[in-house]
């Protein structure tokens, strides 16, 4: 997870080609706030990236505090210039640690969120070692992930051969429920919840346009431009039909939002 989030570029990029509209990004933080054993609870986020999901826990729900706990230092400085709010340490919080060696003492939380990381950890049962470590008794871990055996997202279409690339990289749920259940953690549920990230296809090419996720880092220059070509037509597509009826008509075809779908894996500690 460090190696490639180091990258400065993409740290920079991240934000901007990972943001969703605020309706989104709202109904995520109360699933995953559904999910918190007890009211006003102690949140930790392991590896935040720039901070959006920590940052919007502490918006958008009753947490007491939250804490973004980020390996790279480039996604670090990026949360801390996004959200102000983390220097205030009694309501939102960023600070620099592993999910392998969390600077927080034991039994401190009450409810962790791996968002779009558990494939990016060296040691997964050692993460959930350390979880065990730094929750209460009967505390929370909420995996945001895409399990290997349902990977479905439209950025295949275009760039078809991340979905090799993502069957090597993403785990198999039964995978991940081993590693919780070898330090204590019982399975709550594993379901799936999709929310949109964009408004069309036009929105969504300005979104991967700058190559943001650590995904296109297997991609070579030309294969990313070849795939962005192919979006780019379909976008083209998009708007002219909905500005086929003319000026005074109703569109014929509205953009389609494009939603992204993930598996929610919710495990307690014993």
């Amino acid at each position: 997870m460090v190696q490639v989030y180091e990258d400065r570029r993409l740290a920079g990029s991240y934000h901007a080609g990972n943001d969703m509209p605020d309706a989104s990004l709202r109904a995520w933080a109360g699933v995953i706030a559904e999910c918190a054993p007890v009211p006003a609870p102690r949140v930790l986020e392991v590896g935040a990236g720039t901070g959006m999901f920590a940052a919007a826990l502490a918006r958008w729900t009753d947490a007491r505090l939250v804490v973004g706990v980020e390996p790279s230092p480039a996604m670090l400085a990026e949360a801390h210039r996004l959200h102000p709010a983390a220097h205030r340490p009694d309501r939102l919080h960023f600070a620099a640690g592993r999910a392998e060696a969390v600077p927080l003492r034991p039994r401190s939380v009450d409810l962790a969120l791996l968002s779009r990381v558990i494939h990016h950890l060296p040691d997964r049962r050692a993460c959930a070692r350390e979880l065990a470590r730094v929750l209460r008794p009967g505390g929370v871990v909420v995996v945001r992930t895409t399990f290997r055996e349902r990977l479905d997202a439209v950025v295949y279409t275009y760039w078809p051969r991340l979905l090799d690339v993502d069957r090597i990289r993403f785990p198999a749920e039964a995978d991940v429920r081993a590693d919780f259940a070898a330090h204590g953690f019982d399975v709550v549920r594993i379901s799936s919840h999709a929310e949109p990230v964009a408004a069309g296809l036009r929105a969504y090419h300005q979104r991967l346009a700058t190559r943001p996720q650590s995904k296109f880092t297997h991609l070579t220059e030309a294969e990313f431009a070849t795939g962005l070509a192919r979006l780019a037509a379909d976008a083209k597509a998009e708007a002219e039909a909905e500005a086929g009826a003319g000026a005074d008509a109703e569109p014929l075809v509205r953009p389609r939002p494009v939603s992204e779908r993930y598996d929610v894996a919710v495990f307690r500690l014993r």
